[in-house]
This record gives C-alpha cells, sequence and structure tokens, in this order.
C-alpha cells in the first residue's frame, strides 16, 4: 500500500479532502490513454500519465504542500526549504529504467509538462535542456526511492514504437503525446480544483445534430435564393462536395473561383464526412484575424454561437462565454475556427498550454482556407505536418483556395471539383487587363486621375507609404485602408463600405494587401498594382464577387498597373518578378486556374529559404532522440515577431489604456486591447522611444502618444517619418 502522498492540496481544507498522488496519477493515466488511442498510442500516454508527477513522493513536496496551507509540518522533521522539481523525477526513471529510446521519450513528457519539451542539446536555452533536467531528476528520484517499487508497478512494459513512427516524424508523435498528458493533467487538477468548470465543458452536441441545423440552413438557403446561373452553379459546387464527403479520410484540394460559395460547401463536405467517418469535430483555418470573424459569424448564425469556438488574438472577451474561452485552451468544441498561427505553430509549439489543443486535431477534419498563404520561408516544415497529420493521424484536410499552389513535397490531393477548369469559365465575373509594357511604370497622379473616373472602385497597392501617397492625391470622400489602423477601426471602417456599396453610392477605398484574403467586399472596378499573380487574382476577388454585372452583359474590370516604384525587397519582389517572367512567355494566360500552378512552381523555386533548418533541429538526430523542440518552437514563427504593438486611442481603448496603467494586464483588458493596436517595426519603436512619442504604461506594455488620423491610422506619414514598410 502506498502512503497517503498529495498531488494537490485546497486552501484551508484538512488533507483528508486533498487529492492523493496515486489518484491522480491513475485519473491522468487513464485520461491520456484514451486519447492516445486514436493514434495506436495508448500504452505509451499511460505510462506518461503514470511518470509525470512521480517526484511528488518527495518529502520535499509534501512540506511544500503543508507549509502553502499553513500545517504543521514536524511530521517530516524540517525536511526542504521549499517547493522541489518535481517533473524529473520520472524523467530520471524512464531513462535509467526503461532504455536510453524508450527512456528519453519519456523523460522528454516528463520533464517537460510544466516548462515544456526542452531541447536535448543546451544551447541558449542553457539549463532548460533535457540533459540539465535529467541531473536533478536523479538527485530527486534518490529522494522517493522507498516507493518507487510500488509506483513502478503500474508501469506497463513491452511498448513498442507505433509502426507509423519514424525520423521524419518523431517530432510530431511526441508533441502528440505530450498533449494527451498535459491536457489530461490540466483536466483532473481542474475537475479537483474547480469542479464547476468541469461541469461547463460538459454537454456539446454531436456532429450529426449540427449536420441536421446546417442541413435545414442549405434547404432553406436554396428555396429563398434566385434561379440564375451563379446559383446553379454554386449549387454544382455543393453537390460535388457532398459527393467527396464519402470517399476516405485523406488529403482534399477544393478549388473554388471567388464567388463559388467555397465556405459552405467546404463546410457541408466537413460534416458529411465527419458523421460517415466518425471524426470528432471541424477545424476551419483561416489566414488573417481580419476576415476569421466574417466566417465564424456565418458559421455561429448556422450552429449556435456557444458550439463554435473562435480562437484567435483579436477575439473581444465581451463575444466570449466561460465556455467557450474554456474550449479555446484544448479545442474540445465540436466546431474551431482559427487562424494559421494558432494551428500551424502549435503544431511546433514546445509550451505545455499551446500543445493542449494538439490531441484534438487527430481524427478530426481540417479546412485550410486560402492555403496559397502559407509563408515560402515556412514551407518545408507545414507541408510536413500536413502530409503526417493525413497518413498517420485520422485527419481529413481540405485545402480550399480559388489559386490553388503547387506546394513542394505536398502529398497529391484529391481534387473535390472534378471540373474545376469548367466551372472558373462559367462563372467568370471579370477580365484581367495588364498593361502591353511592363516596364513602363505609372505616376501616383496618373493613377489617381483614373480611380476618379468611376464612382465606385477599389485600388490595391503593396506598402502602405504607396497607399499613403495615393490616397493624398484623391477627392474627398475617399476611404484609405491599411495596417497602420487597429482592427476595431479597419472593421468599422469595412462595415462603412459594405454599406455604401450596397446603397449604389459613389465609393473609392486604397487599400494595402489586407483586404484581399476573403474581405466580402463586391466593387465593379478594381485597380491591382503589379504583384504576384496570386496576390492580383485574390485582389480580383473583391470584384464583380456577386456577379451583378453579367446580368447586365458586363464583367468587372481588374486594371493592373506598374506603380511608380518596385516592391519592396523579399517575397513581394519576387511575387513581381515572377509575374513579369511569366508574362513574357508566349500564349501565357494569366486568367487560367493552370497559370497559378505553374506561378507557384517558379515562385518557389525563387525563395532561398524554406525552412530546412527544421529538419536538422528535429530530424537528423532523430533516431538517437536528441530533438531540439524548445528551439524550433522559438524559430517557427508564421508573423514575423520582429515587431512591436502600440495600443491607439480611438473610441473606447482609452478606459483599457488606464486600467492596464493601474492594475496591470489581465486575460480581459488584454484582449479588449488588442482591437486597438497597431504594428510598428523595433528600429521605428526605437525611434518613437527616443523621441518621446510612446509611453510604457505596464511593463513591456507601450501606447502611442502621437496622433492618430481618423483617415490613416497612426499617422506616421504625417510626421514626415519613413517608417519601414514590410507590413500591409
Amino acid at each position: 500500500m502506498i502512503k497517503d502522498y498529495y498531488a494537490h492540496s485546497k486552501d484551508g481544507k484538512p488533507r483528508s479532502e486533498w487529492q492523493r498522488l496515486e489518484d491522480h496519477l491513475k485519473n491522468v493515466a487513464e485520461m491520456a490513454s484514451a486519447f492516445a488511442d486514436k493514434f495506436l498510442s495508448s500504452k505509451w500516454a499511460w505510462n506518461a500519465g503514470w511518470l509525470h508527477d512521480f517526484g511528488k513522493a518527495a518529502d520535499e513536496f509534501q512540506v511544500y504542500l503543508l507549509r502553502e496551507n499553513r500545517l504543521d509540518d514536524s511530521e517530516y522533521d524540517g525536511t526542504g526549504l521549499g517547493r522541489i522539481n518535481h517533473s524529473s523525477a520520472g524523467a530520471a526513471y524512464a531513462t535509467d529504467c526503461l532504455g536510453p529510446q524508450l527512456g528519453l521519450i519519456y523523460a522528454y513528457l516528463s520533464a517537460g509538462h510544466h516548462a515544456g519539451l526542452p531541447d536535448f542539446y543546451p544551447s541558449d536555452t542553457g539549463r532548460a535542456a533535457l540533459e540539465f533536467r535529467l541531473e536533478e531528476g536523479r538527485i530527486n528520484l534518490a529522494r522517493i526511492r522507498a516507493v518507487v517499487n510500488e509506483f513502478e508497478k503500474n508501469i506497463r512494459q513491452g511498448v513498442n514504437l507505433p509502426p507509423f513512427v519514424k525520423k521524419d516524424h518523431f517530432h510530431i508523435w511526441i508533441r502528440m503525446l505530450f498533449s494527451c498528458l498535459v491536457d489530461a493533467d490540466f483536466l483532473d487538477t481542474e475537475s479537483f480544483m474547480t469542479p464547476a468548470n468541469s461541469e461547463i465543458r460538459k454537454g456539446y452536441p454531436g456532429l450529426s445534430e449540427l449536420k441536421e441545423l446546417f442541413d435545414s440552413h442549405m434547404e432553406s438557403m436554396k428555396k429563398k435564393g434566385p434561379e440564375n446561373d451563379i446559383n446553379k452553379i454554386r449549387n454544382h459546387i455543393l453537390s460535388a462536395c457532398r459527393k467527396a464527403a464519402n470517399e476516405d479520410s485523406g488529403l482534399f484540394s477544393l478549388s473554388v473561383p471567388t464567388g463559388g460559395g467555397k465556405t459552405l460547401s467546404g463546410m457541408a463536405f466537413a460534416l458529411d464526412h465527419a458523421v460517415k467517418h466518425g471524426k470528432d469535430r471541424i477545424i476551419y483555418v483561416i489566414p488573417y484575424t481580419s476576415i476569421i470573424e466574417q466566417t465564424a459569424k456565418i458559421l455561429s448564425d448556422i450552429f449556435g454561437a456557444e458550439n463554435v469556438v473562435e480562437h484567435h488574438s483579436n477575439l473581444d472577451p465581451d463575444k466570449e462565454t466561460q465556455r467557450t474561452r474554456l474550449a479555446s485552451e484544448n479545442w474540445d468544441a465540436p466546431v474551431i475556427v482559427t487562424t494559421n498561427v494558432q494551428f500551424f505553430e502549435s503544431l511546433y509549439a514546445a509550451r505545455p498550454g499551446r500543445c493542449r489543443k494538439l490531441h484534438n486535431i487527430v481524427n478530426s477534419v481540417v479546412i485550410l482556407d486560402e492555403a496559397q498563404l502559407l509563408p515560402p520561408g515556412l514551407l518545408d516544415p507545414c507541408v510536413n505536418v500536413i502530409n503526417h497529420l493525413t497518413r498517420h493521424y485520422g485527419v481529413t484536410m481540405v485545402l480550399a483556395t480559388a489559386t490553388q499552389p503547387a506546394l513542394p513535397n505536398l502529398d497529391t490531393p484529391h481534387e473535390i471539383i472534378a471540373n474545376r477548369f469548367e466551372l472558373y469559365d462559367q462563372l467568370k465575373r471579370t477580365e484581367t487587363c495588364f498593361p502591353q509594357d511592363l516596364k513602363i511604370r505609372n505616376t501616383w497622379e496618373d493613377i489617381a486621375e483614373k480611380l476618379k473616373e468611376n464612382d465606385q472602385a477599389l485600388c490595391v497597392v503593396n506598402t502602405r507609404r504607396d497607399c499613403y501617397d495615393l490616397f493624398r492625391l484623391m477627392p474627398e470622400g475617399t476611404i484609405h485602408l491599411s495596417a497602420l489602423m487597429c482592427g476595431d477601426h479597419r472593421s468599422e471602417v469595412i462595415r462603412a463600405i459594405k454599406e455604401t456599396l450596397e446603397k449604389g453610392s459613389p465609393i473609392r477605398v486604397i487599400s494595402t494587401q489586407l483586404v484581399e484574403a476573403g474581405v466580402d467586399i463586391d466593387f465593379p472596378v478594381v485597380y491591382r498594382a503589379l504583384a504576384g499573380l496570386d496576390s492580383i487574382a485574390q485582389a480580383g476577388g473583391r470584384c464583380n464577387r456577386e456577379g451583378k454585372l453579367n446580368k447586365t452583359g458586363k464583367l468587372g474590370a481588374i486594371h493592373v498597373f506598374v506603380p511608380p516604384k518596385p516592391a519592396p525587397g523579399g517575397l513581394l519582389r519576387k511575387g513581381e518578378d515572377t509575374t513579369i517572367e511569366l508574362m513574357s512567355l508566349p500564349g501565357f494566360n494569366p486568367q487560367h486556374p493552370e497559370a497559378f500552378s505553374r506561378y507557384f512552381s517558379l515562385f518557389y523555386s525563387r525563395v532561398n529559404d524554406t525552412g530546412h533548418r527544421f529538419k536538422d533541429w528535429l530530424e537528423k538526430d532523430a533516431t538517437q532522440v536528441h530533438i531540439h523542440f524548445r528551439t524550433a518552437a522559438t524559430s517557427f514563427n508564421l508573423i514575423e515577431n520582429s515587431t512591436q504593438p502600440l495600443f491607439v486611442k480611438f473610441k473606447g481603448s482609452q478606459t483599457w489604456m488606464d486600467e492596464l496603467r493601474r492594475i496591470g494586464p489581465t486575460r480581459h483588458n488584454m484582449r479588449k486591447l488588442q482591437r486597438y493596436s497597431v504594428n510598428v517595426s523595433k528600429r521605428d519603436f526605437e525611434k518613437m522611444q527616443r523621441e518621446g512619442m510612446v509611453e510604457e504604461l505596464w511593463s513591456g506594455f507601450w501606447a502611442w502618444l502621437g496622433p492618430y488620423s481618423p483617415d490613416f491610422g497612426l499617422d506616421l506619414f504625417g510626421l514626415g517619418w519613413m517608417p519601414e514598410d514590410l507590413f500591409i
């Protein structure tokens, strides 16, 4: 019989009401094992559950609990001076008793379940490396030798690697195990400490129930929708998606031209496929927070807001419930709407909080919207994880876009729309006009005059400076849209644009690229500065979107122009150069869907680094289980982190800045203030500090003290600055 050791205490309660260590380890082992059973790894997760808090049996930890609860610790004769590192004892036991390879796998899991998955060798992480944790663990293990024999009776022997685990994705499998362990640990601890939260998590409807709601909604839309050519084509796409849902789980592509109803047709596929194949949830992944809310609203209106969890940085806390907040921690709701950043960075993360959700990606349907927007510098690791999720973890993934990219080394997807090239002709809403000579540059004055000829026109340019310069030449009433405006400001402007367009009133908009990815606006004329072919096509998606001009026998007009200056160096310039090269080829048709495959193949060949370094960190020594989890996680950033967010004064932001200054950051005020932040480069931020243009409201949190224009947002150009122009 194991002595009464305790895992968790309750303030002011006697030890009889504390959680016994044996109960906690057993609960975590059972829960983690059930999670991991979905990818043939239940015994691994069981053992990890028993090992993770092994070290809490040390007298030093028991003393810590007593002292924290102001209880008598004399039975331990004054042992210990505080809390010990309880995570590393299980790691040391695993490496000493379970063999070098198998033991190291458990060591990563146990040693990292609070501090995060470590690197094997020390580097910039210093003493966080696994070998240092094992040194500490052996000291801690010596303290519990008297009870090791009792605890190790629960460790299952003869555990072998699942047959699908190979060198190139060893790290993915270990992260999945880690996710099972840390989520089970969180959930069991929550059940003991705050049982009310555990009750709130329960009771989501099954996907079959949500499918009934969806089918009813689609039938209602069909009855209300007019009998026109566009709706006939949308129904054809919907039927193709429902038919393809019967196919086996795997990788799919959904190539649908703009205006084809991609969002709802993709969801129809996901629901039908999930119900037929017993999938657990649907995860809708979107590239930008600027468009995630419109998709989440569409789905919430169908399924009920309580059944759709938004997980992204700009969520308004007033729209959250306690239930959705809890579900965003581990994605256990039936429908998740999230961003590329949350999805892919979590799959390469090391921290427990970020990894916790991963096991709930297993056996799900993932819709990757606008797949062409995966960052070229991380293509290798992104494609690698897509391949292995669909091969080994029961994930069905749909790459949905109007401009399907030729992702290098991607497994061949099953195309849902068999006659997709015909659909592009049938749904033709626009005509794209390129200048005859792509070497002749226009002035902004030239472009402004052309825009003035149109009552309703959108112009998309490559940089914030271009946006500012062109806007200043336009007549009063023109709208400016860029990332120098905070999220709440942009949302307000986009709403006003939609309302004006619906009324048929005159409106001209000058915007950076942020308007291109899925923002649901519809102009008869779009001007686009020369850029990558995919960007030009995405800008065209804001033109004659609903095909209203087709009824009059016209098409929307997309005018490509060569701006005064080339795009900034880097990926924007590579995209522009790729388009110029392709346009010089005889017979090249930039409006044919096959053009995008040619474009992306050539574009990716120009990218110097597509993420090869991750192989060295995660695969090079994987057979010896020498993996650099922390280094890879730190380096895997879909959005460059060399920026500084600044809070700006817009609408009600002052209230939240005052609260931050008064009490510091909280979940609520941080979520609020994210809607009122603008990112600037580190170089620009340092200049702002020198000139006294920013205030530190709390350590690490800064506010802009300069002008915030209702037209431009953070008006650096108006101050005569030349800020770095690397952001849209």
